[in-house]
């Protein structure tokens, strides 16, 4: 069987923990950030873990995570 292609933009976006969660980063970080409060912007800082419905379809996109 051929190997299996991992979809670049997902692999950047998503990391495996050692536990096996799959980590996002939040939305929102990127820009207009200036106007927002201290503690607003100390929160984006965080990731979260990807939804259980969601992580079926990323799964397909990381074959090898």
């Amino acid at each position: 069987m051929p190997k299996l292609k991992t979809h670049k933009g997902a692999a950047r976006r998503f990391h495996v923990t050692g536990s096996g969660k799959l980590m996002r980063t939040k939305c929102g970080k990127s820009h207009l950030r200036r106007k927002k409060p201290s503690r607003t912007k100390r929160l984006y800082d965080e990731k979260i873990p990807v939804s259980s419905v969601d992580r079926k379809r990323i799964g397909r996109l990381l074959p090898y995570k």
